[in-house]
């Protein structure tokens, strides 16, 4: 067996994905516990709170979610009565969504949560390196896939 001087603790990815295991696990706890939702469910759900009326679609886009996923938390969303679906009058096969009054409740009460979680992890960070963060972490998901094969 070769040895190699890869070291998984500082792979860039794996980083990334330990630090967001991390920082998301305790709100994931909240709204698994207040409402039963998945992390898909809360992300289609601030997605509406946020923005208003939308496809999947157009949540695809944006949060970077494949359709069977989003397509599965609506699903469960409606079945739940958080969100409301109305097909569109061009094109049978778009379907608007919308928070229900108990969906726009939820978003209300998890948007706040956020809000003050986020600030929890954030003060463990001098203002330098939170906007730093910000910053890299914001060109990183805007990054074009780089071809490096």
């Amino acid at each position: 067996m070769s040895q190699n001087n890869f070291n998984l603790q500082n792979f860039l990815p794996y980083l990334l994905n330990q630090a967001a295991e991390v920082s998301s696990l305790e709100f994931q706890n909240v709204y698994k516990q207040r409402y039963g939702m998945l992390r898909t469910e809360w992300r289609v759900l601030f997605h509406l709170g946020l923005y208003g009326q939308m496809t999947a679609s157009d949540i695809g886009s944006r949060a970077k979610m494949h359709k069977t996923k989003i397509s599965r938390a609506v699903q469960r969303l409606t079945e739940r009565r958080f969100v409301e679906r109305a097909r569109d009058a061009n094109d049978r096969r778009v379907e608007h969504l919308t928070l229900t009054a108990q969906g726009r409740a939820a978003y209300q009460d998890l948007h706040a949560v956020a809000e003050r979680y986020e600030q929890s992890l954030m003060d463990q960070l001098d203002t330098d390196e939170a906007a730093a963060l910000r910053r890299a972490l914001g060109k990183l998901a805007n990054a074009a896939p780089a071809g490096f094969t």
